[in-house]
């Protein structure tokens, strides 16, 4: 059995236009669960059920981005190869993206404090972390299209330092989402 992953037609499937169209997608989401956030204030029980769901949405994403990242850390040590990496990042990028959506619909209904600077920090951080992440679909695709044995050092510097930039983003706004959400939802500050 090949275990190599088939080709895929970067030029089709993931051009600059559609990727600038996912870019304004995901914006456009952000802007309308930020917006909704900031003028609807629900009933606490509604409020509750939103904060547990977001937990879920939070702990699904994040996870999924752990295991990704995880694995991906894996083959830049030798440790792993290529084809189990790109098997991984093909198969967590649903709970990533669910997970996402998760939090952008519960967001807005979990009766946020707009006025926090730290509640805009961690608005600010999932935004930034989304347009990482369709940013980030290009250079995986064509990472997914080498050969399965493909080692880290193997992959031109331009590309190499673009998944290390991406994936210190990603961790970045990650943890400060989920850091921020966590003082804000204990009143520590």
């Amino acid at each position: 059995m090949d275990s190599a992953l088939p080709r895929v037609s970067l030029r089709t499937t993931y051009s600059p236009p559609r990727i600038a169209l996912m870019a304004v997608g995901v914006t456009a989401a952000w802007i309308l669960s930020v917006s909704l956030g900031a003028v609807l204030r629900v009933d606490p029980g509604v409020a509750k059920i939103s904060l547990i769901v977001h937990t879920i949405s939070l702990v699904a994403a994040f996870g999924a981005v752990l295991l990704v990242d995880w694995v991906g850390f894996l083959w830049l040590i030798s440790r792993r190869k290529l084809v189990e990496t790109s098997r991984i990042e093909s198969a967590a990028m649903p709970i990533i993206w669910g997970g996402l959506a998760g939090l952008l619909v519960t967001g807005a209904l979990i009766n946020p404090v707009m006025e926090n600077p730290l509640t805009i920090i961690k608005m600010c951080a999932v935004l930034v972390l989304m347009l990482n992440g369709i940013l980030l679909i290009p250079c995986m695709r064509r990472l997914n299209s080498m050969p399965a044995g493909t080692r880290f050092s193997d992959v031109p510097p331009g590309m190499r330092v673009h998944l290390l930039i991406c994936l210190a983003i990603s961790q970045t706004c990650w943890w400060t989402a989920m850091v921020v959400g966590f003082i804000n939802s204990t009143d520590l500050f």
